[in-house]
């Protein structure tokens, strides 16, 4: 039974907190430097225990919904969905972020800008929390560019160095890039189902399955997912990401960014896992990635770099046990993801502590330090257990459920268990790597002598550790508050399963051939790293050098468009928007048929009134035969007295002095700007340039007219008029109805054209003030500058030096006028 909405602030403040906080983090870090990770870390705590406090509530009664309106008009809500799948989420995104902002503190202590850092990270935290509550999916797709836009700024975070603004910039593109597709897919999926709550979507998928835009939606999610998740071919943003600080490694890379495409998937699977299309692409392109991810983490020497493609790896394995799906799948996937999210942040802490106390994170460089460093030791030895799925750790039984699949006898599910088989071997020798080569065997030398890391360094990876192996001896009990919610959450249904220690003979058979398979990659993990690096020599080419060349390809094809269509030639532009007009005007009347009929007998005019028309037809020939551009100009001001004339004979005198006293202006203007222009050469124009503007004008003048006669021929609306007269004297206290409509009816309107006005007027002084020579002596240019520029222009080089001479008190020589040829040319 699912709760009535609450329209609660509750969860809402779970969302912002972290951006509350991110506003003060600064201050804090100028008033306590020594211990603003320690403080900052009271939220996301309180964050972690609050949602904690809901644990019994989902398990026992169902999912919390909370509401608030938003956009009513576009029936958009603030809406969150706290159910298993969203509360394991929250508290592994609020309880690691607690560690990580305690490590913080430590590891970056000292920095320059280490209260900007902070801002930064719990802003991500935020942004992640309202991602895996939000039940709208307007909702969920503002969080989840947010998560985008942080990650951004936190793997740029030292933007001094090229190599992190280039990780910084492609996360951002090829996340981003993902993010416009599941817009897409978002709204095109809640347009189909009618709702835009993702809670009422649930159980769709059959309906959804049948629909003819079911695999668009499917592409266009999935392309959200993999480019968030770094699925192949989308993987090469996530080791890049290296270049950020190790805390927003450990963060983003376990429990928070990484995990958004997985969250997405696991969400959407009773959606939109109805059709064999869900399975077996997913199943398919999870797989390719764990064998990819663990096969390029052997490569590395790079500690940073050997985590960041077991991460990729996990991905690729959280995808294919989505897509395998039944209760095996899911099960196996949700204790996969708790398990990961434990040992990974643990191992990334554990490599930050050793670069960070011995200078390096390079695997053949550091050695025998366990002495030194024991309780990172201890961290990275649970860690690594956990990682390889040795028993009584979580990571075994999430390794044991996986290989349940091996008990109904299909070759998918036998292909499934092979791949996972080989990832978790590979993984498993890259994580023993870590754990074991920095500590032991002969000690190194290293850039700074190793010591224990600082406390806050400390409490984050042994913790993490603990619970992954605490986790797994309790593993009844975390079963039943935790997967089991989690799981039934994602199959829609309600789930009771009972984790327990026990031996399936199956798959401790394959957990033992996993073990022994990962301790000879272990063993002669040199060979390996050496004979992959030779491939890596023969095979030079992809995706990451794909992604600078289509960066490199996009930036040219954009300068292009941009020299083609911005090329500084006002002609070109004034002759595309005259074209744009014509096609405007006359292609909806063409299309729908709707052309006047042309009037076929002279209209009955008073003599008053052909003497307008005359003096409108003589301002044309003026305009057009005017010798220069400037009578051509001033002879438009004839058309404007023409049609002040004309409101003049139907009634309106307001309108027409209103048009007497732009044209005059106008006029005066344009007159007094051309003089000072030098616009009063003549106007000459080649033939072929004549009949393509005259015929242009022509084609738009004819389209105006047809479209008026057609605005004519319809039905009058005094909707509007009717409303203007009846309000205008009681709501605006006016009786002049059309100065009511432009001061208050349209007073933003008009303020705006006002604004334009003055715009321009700017822009002409700027643009006099250019031509005729630049800003006066004495503004903004220095009295012996402005001597000097006087002086160049006499006719000698010798003037010049001695201008150059000459005291401060003189009295500078008048610089000789340039002809107005040679003003225009420069």
């Amino acid at each position: 039974m699912t709760p009535t909405p609450s329209p609660d602030f509750s969860m809402l403040l779970v969302a912002i907190a972290p951006f509350l906080a991110a506003f003060v983090a600064p201050a804090v870090k100028r008033f306590a430097p020594d211990h603003v990770g320690w403080i900052l870390a009271l939220v996301p705590a309180s964050i972690f225990l609050f949602l904690a406090s809901f644990i019994d509530l989902v398990v026992h009664v169902g999912p919390v919904p909370f509401r608030l309106t938003w956009i009513p008009y576009l029936n958009i809500d603030l809406s969150f969905y706290l159910d298993g799948l969203s509360l394991v989420f929250g508290l592994l995104i609020s309880g690691i972020g607690t560690l990580i902002v305690i490590y913080s503190g430590g590891y970056l202590n000292g920095h320059i800008h280490h209260g900007r850092f902070f801002s930064f990270i719990l802003m991500f935290m935020g942004s992640m929390l309202g991602l895996v509550l939000a039940d709208n999916v307007i909702t969920l797709f503002v969080f989840w560019e947010l998560t985008s836009i942080t990650s951004f700024l936190l793997i740029g975070f030292d933007h001094s160095r090229q190599a992190s603004r280039r990780a910084a910039i492609q996360a951002l593109v090829v996340t981003g890039g993902g993010g416009l597709a599941l817009l897409a897919g978002l709204i095109l999926l809640s347009f189909t189902t009618g709702t835009q709550n993702i809670s009422q979507m649930l159980g769709s998928a059959q309906f959804l399955g049948e629909q003819p835009a079911y695999l668009l939606i499917f592409i266009l999610v999935l392309l959200g997912a993999a480019t968030k998740s770094a699925q192949v071919p989308f993987h090469f943003w996530l080791p890049n990401a290296m270049e950020a600080p190790t805390p927003v490694s450990a963060y983003l890379h376990s429990a928070t960014m990484v995990k958004a495409g997985i969250y997405l998937l696991a969400r959407m699977s009773p959606v939109l896992g109805w059709s064999p299309t869900w399975g077996i692409t997913l199943t398919i392109l999870g797989g390719v990635t764990l064998l990819v991810g663990s096969i390029l983490a052997l490569r590395q020497t790079d500690m940073k770099q050997m985590l960041a493609y077991t991460t990729l790896g996990s991905l690729g394995m959280l995808v294919m046990l989505i897509g395998a799906g039944g209760k095996e799948g899911i099960l196996a996937a949700m204790l996969f993801l708790v398990a990961h999210s434990f040992y990974k942040g643990g191992l990334f802490m554990v490599v930050g502590a050793i670069d960070h106390e011995t200078g390096t994170r390079d695997i053949t460089e550091v050695s025998g330090i366990w002495r030194a460093l024991p309780v990172t030791f201890f961290g990275a030895v649970l860690a690594a257990i956990s990682m390889a799925g040795l028993p009584i750790s979580l990571g075994f039984f999430a390794k044991e459920e996986m290989y349940l699949f091996a008990k109904v006898p299909e070759w998918q599910n036998y292909a499934i268990i092979g791949v996972a088989l080989l990832g978790n071997a590979l993984m498993m020798a890259a994580g023993a790597a870590i754990a074991i080569k920095p500590f032991l065997g002969p000690r190194l030398s290293t850039p700074k002598k190793p010591h224990e890391a600082p406390l806050s360094m400390l409490v984050g990876p042994a913790i993490l550790a603990v619970m992954g192996i605490g986790a797994g001896v309790l593993i009844t009990q975390f079963g039943d508050f935790f997967i089991a919610p989690a799981a039934g959450a994602v199959l829609n249904e309600e789930l009771h399963v009972h984790l327990k220690l026990h031996y399936d003979p199956i798959p401790l058979a394959l957990s033992i051939a996993t073990w022994l398979l990962g301790a000879l990659v272990f063993w002669k993990l040199n060979e390996v790293r050496s004979f992959l690096r030779r491939v890596a020599q023969v095979w030079t080419w992809g995706p990451d050098q794909g992604f600078d060349q289509f960066m490199f390809g996009l930036i040219r094809f954009s300068d292009a468009v941009t020299r083609f269509i911005h090329h500084g030639r006002l002609e070109q532009y004034l002759i595309l928007i005259f074209v744009a007009l014509a096609a405007a005007l006359f292609m909806p009347m063409l299309l729908t048929n709707s052309l006047p009929a042309m009037p076929r007998h002279i209209p009955h005019l008073h003599f008053y009134e052909w003497g307008i028309l005359a003096i409108a037809a003589l301002g044309l020939l003026a305009v057009v035969f005017g010798r220069t551009r400037l009578v051509a100009i001033v002879s438009l001001g004839i058309q404007g007295f023409a049609v002040a004339l004309i409101f003049l004979l139907l009634g309106a005198p307001d309108l027409g002095f209103t048009q007497f006293m732009v044209e005059t202006l106008s006029v005066v203007i344009l007159a007094l700007v051309m003089t000072k222009l030098h616009l009063d050469q003549r106007d000459t124009r080649i033939f072929e340039e004549v009949i393509r503007d005259g015929g242009l004008a022509l084609i738009c003048g004819i389209g105006l007219t047809t479209l008026l006669l057609a605005v004519m021929n319809t039905d009058l609306d005094l909707t509007l008029t009717n409303f203007f007269i009846e309000t205008s004297v009681p709501i605006a206290h006016g009786r002049n109805i059309v100065n009511v409509i432009l001061v208050d009816y349209r007073a933003v309107d008009t303020l705006g054209e006002i604004g334009v006005v003055m715009t321009a007027a700017i822009a002409i002084l700027a643009l006099i003030r250019v031509r005729v020579g630049g800003p006066r002596r004495g503004v903004g240019v220095p009295k012996a500058k402005s001597k000097r520029v006087a002086s160049k222009s006499s006719a000698s080089k010798s003037s010049v030096t001695k201008s150059s001479t000459v005291k401060p008190t003189s009295r500078p020589r008048k610089a000789t006028r340039k002809p107005a040829s040679a003003r225009s040319a420069t």
